[in-house]
This record gives structure tokens, C-alpha cells and sequence, in this order.
């Protein structure tokens, strides 16, 4: 180990190459954003005015980081290869994970004990929780099977307007629209995982992002049935055993029924609560899939598909599974989505939620269904606590995912214990 580190390492004249290149693109990348600024002449022209010291030290600064950067990521290798070899603590791992997990379930339990009257705390709550469904169904998708699908937000989509037209056009309860659209999302996962079977990689991603897009184009264009750029408004809220959290007075009141005061947030508690237990559902359904048969087909023809075809595993039906399950997730949340808003327009489902919701499972680890939670956390929370730098705000954003991305390349939890574990005849692992 130590003998390949010395090999890899980079020479003098290699490291001063590499340092210039990275300037050379700071320069030219500069140039615009910081060399040159505008100013206004006296409301009748603007001036451009040059700013070549600033231009300057932000090149030296990108040559001088870069050196200090391959120095530091070769006393780290040299420091990992001088380190003894150590027995994998994947037991130790895992409990460390499973007594974190039940923390946060706990935490998230008191989330609107903790924010009784922050309506702003628990609407971000809720909008994190959702994220965490669609990112554990996506999971399934890419981090289980391997299949990479930057069109899963049609699946969101398909859950949402499935619930929004029940409920409207056929007085359909929420708990009654729940399975129906998770089957019909389903659906349209077998829809899109039979024409794409024999595409991998950058082909599949094409042709999962194309269906996407469709799926949004028809919701635009096809306004007799989706409502097209207006959307469909007045989608019913989710109620508990027929009643609905209105105020006294109305139609099945819980405010009536239990002879209490009625407060807004009532209803703010109540989605978030069934959001919390949709999720955690989801995350019980996706483990106990994963020590199932079919879980284990879906990793094995991620790492090998051609082996696994080989042992007789028939990848087709593995694949759909995989499309068809994740789908449904997606639906579910998609229901969830349109009741707590009351109004639904495709323009809640572009590509750019697909690319946050693929960048939550690869930023958590693909896999890992912790990395996703923290992932979430981390996506959603960031951009709102860089509200208040404005205009900076997406700049911070971007360069905390690129320092998470450059820290930890794998995920934020690249490590994920296997799902079984061969124990020998004496009981040692292998």
C-alpha cells in the first residue's frame, strides 16, 4: 500500500502543471464575473470598468489552493495506506445507525411539540418528509436496482393528478384515492420500464428524462382533462375517520366532535403527522423488500447483470419490479403532495424537482436509506437558511454540494452494511 501511494504520487513540475491549468480556467472564468463591471454614466450609458487586482488575486488564490489541495489529499493517501488493516465494524456500524435512526424518529415525533406555534418550522418539516419518500422510492429505482431515472417525477406527478381528478370529479376520500393512484403510478412504471430494458447508463437516463417531459407536456396541453397551465384548485384535505380538522360549525367538524377549540394549525399537525407515518411506512416496505428475493435481485443486477443472467435470474421482471415499486412510492407521496396543497399545476413537476430528488439519493449514498434522510435535511434545509444572503443564496448552495460531492465523493453515508451476511461453519462472518 505504501509503495503504490509513493508511486502515485505526483512530481514538482506535475503539480505545478496541474496548479496552472486550474488558474488558467480561474482566469478565464474570471475575466467576465470579476475582471469587468458595469456602471451607470449618468443614467444615459453604462461604462465598463476593469478590475484587474481583484482578477488577479483570484487567480493566485485558485493556484495556491490547488497546490495546498494536492498536498493535503497526498498526506491523507499516505496516512490511509500507513493505517493497519482493521476487520470491517459493520455490526458496530449498524447499530450506531439503527440507534441514530430511532432518535430521529423521536425527534421528529416532537417536531410540532417543539414548533407549536411556528407554522413556518413545521410547513418545512413537512416539505422535508416528503422529500424523504420520494427520495427513499427513487431509491429503489437507482440505488437498489442500479437503473438510473431522471424522469421520476412523472411518477410524483401521476399521483398527484390521479388524487386531484378523484376527489373532484368523483367525491373520492383521500384514504379511498391513496391505493388507487400508487397502483395507477405503478402502472405507468411498467409503462416505462418494458421499452427501456435493454438501455443502460446515459441511454436510460435519456429515456426516462424524454418520458418526464411527456408526462408534463400532456398535463400542459391537454386542458380538458388536467386543467393544462391552471391546474386544478379546491382538492379536498385529508380527513381522520370522516371527520376534517374545519372550524366548528361546518360539515364533520373534529372540532365539534371533541368539543374543542379550533385552531389552524390543527390541520398543519394532522399532515404532518400522516406525512411522518406515509414515510416511515415507506422506509419499513423498502427494508423488509430488500432481505426479500426480489431486493436481493435487484442489487445483484446492479453490480452484474450479466452474471445474474447467467445464474438464471430473470433481469426483465427484476427491472419492472423495480420501476413499478419505486412508481407507486412516488404516487403515494404525489397524493400527499396534491391534499396538503389544495392545488396542483405542472409546473410542480419539472425536471428540476427529478434532479433534486436524484441528487438526494446519490448526495446520501446510494443504497443507504439513512444517507437519504440526511440528504434530504441537507437540500432542503440549505437554500432556506441562505435566504438571507439574497442573491448569494443559490451560489452558497451550489459550492456546499460541491464541497459535500469533493469530501465525500461515495455519499454522505457511502458505507452501507450488505443485506445478508455469510456466516462459516463456526459462525465467523466471510
Amino acid at each position: 500500500m505504501q509503495a503504490a501511494a509513493t508511486t502515485h504520487a505526483m512530481t514538482l513540475p506535475q503539480r505545478l502543471k496541474d496548479a496552472f491549468s486550474v488558474a488558467f480556467i480561474a482566469l478565464l472564468l474570471g475575466i467576465p464575473m470579476i475582471g469587468l463591471t458595469t456602471t451607470d454614466e449618468g443614467g444615459t450609458a453604462l461604462k465598463v470598468l476593469t478590475r484587474w487586482p481583484a482578477l488577479a488575486l483570484f487567480v493566485a488564490i485558485c493556484f495556491v489552493g490547488r497546490l495546498a489541495l494536492q498536498v493535503v489529499r497526498e498526506a491523507l493517501a499516505r496516512r490511509r495506506a500507513r493505517r493497519p488493516a482493521k476487520a470491517p465494524a459493520q455490526a458496530g456500524s449498524s447499530r450506531l445507525l439503527t440507534v441514530i435512526g430511532w432518535a430521529g424518529v423521536g425527534a421528529a415525533l416532537l417536531v410540532p411539540v417543539a414548533f407549536s406555534d411556528n407554522r413556518y418550522a413545521v410547513d418545512l418539516a413537512t416539505t422535508v418528509l416528503i422529500y424523504v419518500m420520494l427520495g427513499w422510492g427513487l431509491n429503489v429505482v437507482v440505488g437498489l436496482a442500479g437503473l438510473l431515472d431522471l424522469g421520476y417525477v412523472a411518477f410524483y406527478a401521476v399521483g398527484a393528478y390521479t388524487y386531484a381528478l378523484l376527489s373532484t370529479q368523483l367525491g373520492w376520500s383521500f384514504w379511498q384515492a391513496l391505493p388507487v393512484a400508487g397502483g395507477v403510478a405503478a402502472f405507468f412504471g411498467v409503462i416505462l420500464g418494458y421499452p427501456t430494458l435493454r438501455l443502460r447508463g446515459d441511454y436510460l437516463a435519456i429515456v426516462t428524462l424524454g418520458f418526464g417531459e411527456i408526462i408534463r407536456l400532456i398535463l400542459v396541453n391537454w386542458t380538458s382533462f388536467s386543467g393544462g397551465p391552471n391546474g386544478i384548485s379546491e382538492i379536498p384535505r385529508p380527513g381522520l375517520f370522516g371527520y376534517n380538522f374545519t372550524p366548528p360549525g361546518s360539515e364533520h367538524s373534529i372540532a365539534d366532535l371533541l368539543q374543542i377549540d379550533y385552531s389552524p394549525m390543527q390541520r398543519l399537525f394532522f399532515l404532518y403527522y400522516l406525512i411522518l407515518a406515509l414515510a416511515l411506512l415507506t422506509n419499513l416496505f423498502v427494508r423488509g423488500m430488500r432481505k426479500l428475493p426480489t431486493g436481493r435481485a435487484w442489487e445483484a443486477v446492479r453490480e452484474d447483470e450479466i452474471a445474474c443472467k447467467a445464474l438464471g435470474i430473470n433481469t426483465t421482471h427484476i427491472k419492472l419490479a423495480a420501476f413499478a415499486i419505486g412508481a407507486m412510492l412516488g404516487g403515494f407521496a404525489g397524493v400527499f403532495f396534491a391534499a396538503r396543497q389544495g392545488f396542483i399545476s405542472p409546473e410542480s413537476f419539472t425536471f428540476s424537482e427529478s434532479a433534486i430528488i436524484l441528487a438526494i439519493v446519490v448526495l446520501g449514498g446510494m443504497g443507504s436509506q439513512m444517507g437519504v434522510v440526511l440528504a434530504s435535511l441537507v437540500l432542503v434545509l440549505l437554500p432556506e437558511l441562505g435566504r438571507d444572503f439574497a442573491q448569494y443564496r443559490m451560489l452558497l448552495f451550489g459550492a456546499a454540494m460541491v464541497l459535500i460531492m469533493v469530501w465525500r465523493p461515495g455519499g454522505i453515508l457511502a458505507h452501507r452494511a450488505p443485506t445478508l451476511v455469510y456466516t462459516g461453519p463456526k459462525g465467523d462472518q466471510a
